[in-house]
């Protein structure tokens, strides 16, 4: 499996790609999580607006083998949601790196210290 070099990631088998001129943050599962899953049939986004606290349960990504729960990645606010997901979750097997999720912008930029890069990431996965 490869991991991307210009994302990050968090231990909870997330990506995230910062977008500087929105001063926002998109979120999927990465390449590993959707293999472990499964077939995805079925996402519960994060509502629009909501407040997330990084590490804690945001939303659900259902496998026809199991159920997942989205960990927020960082504290702040969910700006929107992939809608193109609700229809065709399947497409977080296809093509998990253009699959987001959901974005957000943060209230906490420091927590972006926990955050791994993919050689981090990697090595997290060979230690398992």
């Amino acid at each position: 499996m490869k991991y991307p070099a210009d994302l990050y990631y968090t231990p909870e088998h997330l990506w995230l790609k910062r977008d500087i001129e929105t001063n926002s943050w998109l979120a999927g599962i990465t390449d590993y999580a959707q293999d472990l899953l499964g077939d995805i049939v079925f996402i519960e986004f994060p509502t629009v607006g909501a407040e997330i606290k990084a590490g804690s349960a945001c939303g659900l990504v259902e496998s026809v083998k199991t159920g997942s729960d989205l960990h927020a990645p960082l504290s702040g606010l969910v700006t929107g949601n992939n809608e193109d997901l609700q229809n065709n979750p399947e497409q977080i097997n296809e093509a998990p790196y253009k699959s987001w999720i959901f974005s957000f912008s943060t209230t906490e930029p420091l927590e972006t210290a926990r955050l791994l890069d993919a050689s981090q990431y990697q090595a997290l996965l060979s230690a398992d």
